[in-house]
């Protein structure tokens, strides 16, 4: 027996001319966690799908337990006992748990769908595993990183033994990337075999047991992760030494560019979200948002960009009322928004990635004349942006879906950004990016500083917040609790004014 689950070996697959994957190996042991790093676009989901069977290799071989297989379909891979967590769930939202568990594996008693049997499978499953999920909840009601679990579940049902993750952690926050890390150790001590795709570095030194590095569809190295560092795997990465920390000045504070005065917003159920919030962002600074997800940053967001309906308060951007007004008249009063959910608000999936360069701009000149779009102006356009923010796509023609997600995220800043606006309104912007794409889009945030614009910054990463905003204001339950200076806090002060600590009652103010 092999002492390999699984062995890519010399993997080559092309899409058109364009080598996605150019002779990579791997080899996946017993029982560990390997780590497949690499840049965005670099061609670790393509291997992956591969290895699942959604796409076919152009040469090279699979072995599954020393044995040479042909996946041809991911039930094939399903039969091997190979799962994949994808980066983008694929769950029927009004569909419960148990019925997006079992959708094609469905247990029957005299011609029916036995659900009861299924959610007694589905229910032990969880506890066996610790993803403590309720069976009969819908999709529509539970939180993302409930939704990953539901579909680490799909894989355990389908008698998956290795387990392939892709991105799993570029949806979640802080407090569940903790708990899946525990999942991905429990599923080890049960004999399971994960191949992790990451570009996060800190979950790679925390949780993997060897890492696998590919850069621009080469394998690079394999190491043991005991035998390495996050500097030297990134220079691996992304074939240079990556600065960690951002370098900036001190900020000069300008103008009030955005005055929100005692803003209330109700969420999807009518439940207050934003409760009568306070928040000032000057020209000339960073303003970062801290705090745990669902304490209505997606509400505030959604109400000064247009998204949705302010139910009280003033929302101000250049001495101008801007509540309540269309998406596109906010827009042209000086606001860029790059959205924390790049596929429903940030992109048109289906259109060319050239062609989302211009939503913005597209009805103005010298992108259309009376109506008319000029295509070559907006390629020309499309083509210096993709190039000026390394957006790795075969040419600007491209569906916007067929990019990795990473490079779906740097061609939605190029857009927003090279707009210059008074106000941008920067949402997880660095969500599913590797360090050299986050070390570039940091220095574009600060540019945009230097240059005398107010950026709005809201993260989960308390080390993003941290790094590169100039004030800190803490959000807990729809109120700005404190404000304080990020050289004079910490991670963990800030860690508890977020989870509504007494000190944050009364209110912190530097």
């Amino acid at each position: 027996m092999s002492e390999y689950v699984i062995e890519m070996l010399n993997i080559r697959k092309e899409f058109g001319g364009f080598v996605a994957n150019d002779n990579i190996t791997l080899q996946l042991k017993q029982g560990e966690i390997h780590a497949l790093l690499g840049e965005n676009g670099a061609g670790k989901s393509t291997l992956m799908n591969v290895l699942f069977g959604l796409y076919q290799p152009d040469g090279g071989e699979i072995r599954v337990h020393g044995k040479n297989v042909n996946i041809s379909n991911p039930n094939v891979a399903n039969d091997l006992g190979i799962g994949m967590v994808h980066q983008h769930f694929m769950l029927i939202d009004i569909f419960t748990v148990t019925e997006n568990i079992i959708l094609g594996n469905e247990p029957t008693k005299a011609g029916k769908i036995n659900i009861k049997k299924a959610e007694e499978e589905v229910r032990a499953l969880s506890e066996r595993y610790g993803l403590a999920v309720n069976p009969s909840a819908k999709i529509s009601d539970i939180s993302v990183g409930m939704q990953q679990r539901v579909e680490i579940l799909k894989t355990l049902y389908r008698g998956a033994e290795i387990l392939i993750f892709d991105e799993p952690t570029a949806v979640l926050t802080p407090q569940e990337i903790k708990e899946l890390i525990q999942i991905m150790r429990n599923l080890i001590k049960e004999g399971k075999s994960i191949i992790l795709i990451t570009h996060k570095l800190k979950e790679i030194m925390e949780v993997c047991d060897r890492v696998t590095v590919i850069r621009k569809g080469k394998g690079i190295k394999t190491v043991n992760v005991s035998e390495t560092n996050p500097n030297d795997l990134a220079a691996l990465m992304v074939g240079r030494e990556v600065t960690f920390k951002t370098e900036k000045t001190s900020a000069t504070p300008g103008k009030e560019v955005l005055i929100i005065e005692d803003l209330v917003v109700k969420d999807s159920r009518e439940v207050t979200a934003v409760d009568h919030l306070n928040l000032t962002v000057h020209a000339g600074e960073i303003l970062g948002i801290a705090g745990v997800d669902v304490n209505g940053q997606t509400e505030l967001l959604e109400a000064i960009t247009g998204l949705t309906k302010a139910d009280a308060g003033i929302i101000s951007l250049n001495d101008k009322n801007i509540t309540n007004l269309p998406p596109r008249k906010i827009t042209e009063t000086g606001l860029a928004h790059i959205p924390q959910d790049r596929h429903k608000h940030g992109l048109v999936l289906d259109y060319p990635i050239g062609m989302n360069m211009v939503l913005q701009t597209y009805y103005k000149r010298p992108f259309s004349n009376n109506g008319i779009l000029k295509f070559d102006v907006i390629s020309k356009k499309a083509q210096k942006l993709i190039e000026e923010y390394d957006v790795r796509t075969p040419d600007e023609y491209t569906l916007a879906r067929a990019l990795s997600g990473g490079n779906q995220q740097k061609a939605i800043i190029a857009r927003e950004v090279d707009r210059d606006p008074e106000l941008l309104i920067a949402a997880q912007p660095t969500r599913g990016l590797d360090v050299g794409a986050i070390e570039f889009i940091h220095k574009r945030l600060i540019e945009q500083r230097d240059h005398g614009r107010a950026v709005l910054l809201i993260s989960f990463e308390l080390d993003e917040i941290m790094n590169v905003s100039d004030r800190i204001a803490v959000i807990y339950e729809g109120k700005i609790v404190a404000t304080v200076d990020p050289k004079q806090t910490t991670e963990q002060e800030l860690g508890l004014l977020m989870a509504g600590s007494k000190r944050a009652e009364e209110g912190v103010s530097s």
